[in-house]
């Protein structure tokens, strides 16, 4: 279930230092020749008692990373290795962001805050660790809309323009930088573990499995802690590739570093929406085999679960991990059943039932005769709402006989169930708010873009 954010005091964290100094390298951040506020979510600095903050010590802790009182003395770069395009590096790590301060929300959550573009780390390699200003914006609008749409996400906190000319190859250069902040439940990925299997740090390997079992998944390790943990973690991943497919959302690069332990999705880069249900339709340029295209994403988020069990291998047996591994597919599936009806709003009635709905569901976008974005809007609540010859075609023919003994779970009392056009987000869209940004300075497209996103938000959480 996702979180949606409620006041809280402000209660500040220190858990990652239990784990001791084999788990992280303190660093700098850098030296920004301006700190520009260009967005701070108000929301979420509420569910952790900063909403109080004014914009000049918003700038103190999030441009300049000043510690926060009772976290983190210094920012942490953590260490991590992962799986890129299925091919191992050990020579990764936090290369241009940092473990900044750890704090707790209202439900008693530990939450991170993890920076991107905050300078050089000992993991930079060749790179300079900074971000560039139109990527944050991207983050932004990536993770407004996931969380919109019900899938558990990393927030964007805060985004800070930081007057640098930076050279990129994939975009127009010297583009401009910025510093993002985000806060999710853990920045601990399951590179992180693979790390530890290949150093052979077996002790390490049991006292990160107990600290992530502690504060993420209220429970302690034991003998049987390797095992609970994969299933913990298996459950939350196959909810993760579900909601993905529900949301017609490509991340782009599915790599097992970029995949936390509590699998809210996170580290936006190439992402994209697909316009229509296309299982090839692939957000990165550089993805030539469709690795993590819309329809294999479900493949490689198991794929990046099963290198966490190879991890726990080096302080446990196979044995009691297979069995984890082997019902991950059907775990999707009951997931995706889930994260369908929730979209459309409508009850789940039997697996067998919703099975066929899924399946008559994707027979009839399969077609490309509707996008994503307006088939939801136009069944929410299970039926169509307003005349449209869309669905007339053979393609629909058995959803329209499959959906309609399906009752609402949701309310249509919301004025955005009335607008005339969905919320989308779409690369075209996406380019047009960069394009006023960029060229004229203009904030207004993506302030209304956010406050259109968390409008549809609000009537997607809209119960009957």
């Amino acid at each position: 279930m996702t979180h949606h954010p409620q006041p809280a005091p402000f209660r500040p964290e220190t858990a990652i230092l239990t784990l001791g100094e084999a788990f992280y390298d303190p660093v700098r951040p850098a030296n920004f020749p301006q700190t520009i506020l260009r967005f701070r979510n108000d929301r979420w600095a509420e569910a952790v008692g900063l909403g109080s903050l004014g914009d000049d010590d918003w700038l103190r802790y999030f441009g300049r990373f000043e510690p926060l009182e009772g976290s983190l003395g210094e920012p942490l770069a953590l260490r991590y290795h992962g799986h890129q395009f299925r091919v191992y590096n050990p020579d990764i790590g936090d290369g241009r962001g940092f473990l900044f301060a750890q704090v707790r929300d209202n439900a008693d959550r530990l939450l991170d805050f993890g920076t991107k573009g905050s300078g050089q780390t000992p993991y930079s390699r060749f790179g300079d660790g900074r971000l560039t200003l139109k990527g944050g914006m991207r983050e932004i609008l990536a993770t407004e809309m996931l969380e919109a749409l019900g899938v558990e996400t990393s927030k964007t906190f805060s985004l800070v323009e930081t007057g640098e000319a930076l050279e990129r190859g994939d975009e127009p250069s010297p583009t401009r930088s910025a510093v993002l902040v985000r806060l999710q439940h853990s920045h601990i990925r399951i590179g992180t573990f693979q790390r530890l299997a290949y150093l052979g740090e077996a002790e390490n390997m049991r006292r990160l499995t107990e600290y992530c079992l502690v504060h993420y998944f209220g429970g302690s390790a034991g003998e049987d802690g390797p095992a609970l943990l994969l299933a913990r973690v298996a459950e939350r991943a196959a909810d993760l590739a579900a909601s993905y497919i529900a949301a017609g959302f490509v991340h782009g690069v599915l790599n097992s570093d970029n995949i936390a332990i509590t699998c809210e999705s996170f580290d936006y880069g190439p992402w994209r929406w697909t316009p229509y249900w296309d299982g090839g339709f692939t957000a990165a340029y550089f993805d030539h085999a469709g690795l993590y295209a819309f329809g294999r994403q479900p493949e490689a988020i198991h794929w990046d679960v099963v290198q966490l069990a190879a991890s726990l291998r080096t302080i446990t047996e196979a044995e009691v991990l297979t069995p984890v591994l082997e019902a991950f597919p059907a775990l999707f599936q009951e997931r995706l059943r889930a994260a369908i009806c929730a979209r459309l709003g409508v009850h789940p009635r039997s697996d067998a039932d919703d099975a066929a709905l899924v399946a008559a569901l994707e027979m009839g976008l399969g077609v490309h005769q509707v996008t994503l974005d307006r088939f939801f809007f136009d069944w929410r609540g299970g039926a169509l709402r307003r005349p449209t010859e869309i669905y007339d075609g053979d393609g629909f023919a058995d959803f329209l006989a499959v959906v309609s003994a399906y009752e609402p779970a949701a309310s249509l009392d919301h004025p955005y169930w009335s607008d005339e056009q969905p919320c989308s987000m779409h690369i075209e869209e996406v380019e047009a708010i960069w394009s006023k940004i960029d060229q004229g300075d203009d904030w207004s497209a993506l302030e209304a873009k956010v406050a259109d996103v968390r409008r549809m938000g609000e009537a997607m959480r809209g119960a009957a």
